[in-house]
């Protein structure tokens, strides 16, 4: 490669470089992984098609393994004829709702929009928009899908597997059914750990990626707080739905990476 050639390729600017190298190079996918070997079986296919299998692929997977640990968490740990850990469940909820103020309650309320609508939904659609301007697709697919995936994973979970919501006074008129798992909570991890995650594989400062880091976990860690305080999830919901959200982010690098790895076979 010549000179002027390497020149081009590194002044690629918000799209995916032209010696076919994704901007982002977590979405790079390794010779012989999993996505390179999914891109392989759907040989000549389209980038794009390849994406949206893949993305339906992990969904369908990452919605069984949430069904299972639904069932697992209300009929085992929870349920009656089970462990019984019902109580300890709700005392968390109990003690929290003892504290409760009117600064709390405002707090709470800001925990509860910083997780859910009205400003995701807005992040990401500004976040989609912008990277679609620069050509950056991938990215712009990572940012609305990774909250598409996990708002469907929640809703198809807790509608197969009921939980009722803590006995305490809720702040919120929701589902009464809908408790586990915490939307919210997943809603947050897989929008901020994400965009994170794809911002820190660009970052070379350690200290730039523990502060963007530990600003993402303060927020869920805030949102998931909110939550119980408001009485709409028990502490077991929200670790579900902090699960929910890492597997959210999983099944978008792997169907970025597919994307990536048909992207390069097609350029072959």
């Amino acid at each position: 490669m010549t000179v002027e050639e390497r020149s081009r390729v590194a002044s690629a600017p918000a799209r995916e470089r032209s010696d076919g190298r994704p901007a982002v190079p977590i979405f790079e996918a390794r010779p012989g992984s999993l996505p390179d070997r999914f891109a392989a079986a759907l040989d000549s296919r389209h980038p794009a098609l390849v994406f949206f299998l893949a993305l339906l692929a992990g969904y369908l997977l990452l919605a069984a393994a949430s069904i299972l640990l639904a069932l697992f968490v209300v009929h085992v740990l929870v349920g009656s004829g089970g462990l019984g850990l019902e109580g300890a469940d709700e005392s968390v909820n109990d003690t929290l709702a003892q504290h409760r103020t009117g600064t709390l309650t405002t707090f709470a309320e800001i925990g509860s929009q910083v997780g859910g609508a009205p400003v995701l939904p807005i992040l990401v659609g500004i976040v989609a928009l912008v990277c679609a301007y620069f050509r950056r697709w991938l990215i712009a697919a990572f940012a609305v899908f990774v909250l598409t995936v996990e708002s469907a994973t929640y809703r198809v979970t807790s509608l197969l597997v009921p939980r009722e919501r803590p006995s305490v006074h809720r702040l919120e008129h929701l589902e009464v059914d809908a408790s586990y798992p915490s939307g919210h909570t997943a809603a947050s991890v897989a929008v901020y750990s994400g965009l994170v995650l794809l911002l820190t594989t660009r970052f070379t400062s350690s200290l730039k990626k523990a502060l963007a880091w530990t600003a993402a976990i303060l927020l869920t860690t805030f949102v998931a707080l909110s939550r119980m305080y408001e009485g709409m999830h028990h502490p077991l919901d929200v670790a579900g739905g902090v699960l929910i959200g890492i597997g959210a982010i999983l099944v978008l690098l792997f169907a970025c990476r597919a994307a990536g790895a048909a992207a390069e076979r097609r350029r072959a």
